[in-house]
């Protein structure tokens, strides 16, 4: 029985394929969200590949230095350092308007004011 040839291993054709990694580079705003498919060279670090993308000329980044990224929601502690892998996503996060925390205690706050006068959060809005 005759079987058929397998398919030609194209990256053993191309050893520039094989030296580099495809990744994204994802930043959004609330009004847009950019992802940026980059292919860049294997041991770049994270901070090169977004310099790469070009996505801090889309969006309008300044300071990309003094913002907090991560790869796959997993902050990175040192992006002049830290090499990326095949299909990664680097994502870019903007700095929080409002802590959480205080967020928390204050609807929790309005809720409990809420619930002593007797009505819910929700009824308190609709009355609104």
């Amino acid at each position: 029985m005759l079987r058929p040839p397998s398919a030609p291993n194209l990256d053993a054709l191309n050893p520039e394929a094989t030296c580099r990694v495809d990744i994204e580079v994802a930043y959004a705003t609330p009004a847009q969200q950019w992802v940026i498919p980059v292919s860049v060279p294997v041991g770049t670090c994270v901070l090169d590949a977004i310099q790469q993308s070009g996505i801090l000329q889309a969006a309008g980044i300044i300071g990309i230095e003094s913002m907090a990224v991560g790869v796959f929601g997993k902050s990175v502690k040192d992006p002049k350092t830290a090499q990326l892998n095949k299909g990664d996503r680097i994502e870019i996060y903007r700095p929080l308007l409002i802590d959480p925390k205080t967020s928390r205690k204050r609807r929790a706050a309005k809720a409990k004011g809420a619930a002593i006068k007797g009505t819910t959060v929700k009824q308190e809005k609709a009355q609104r």
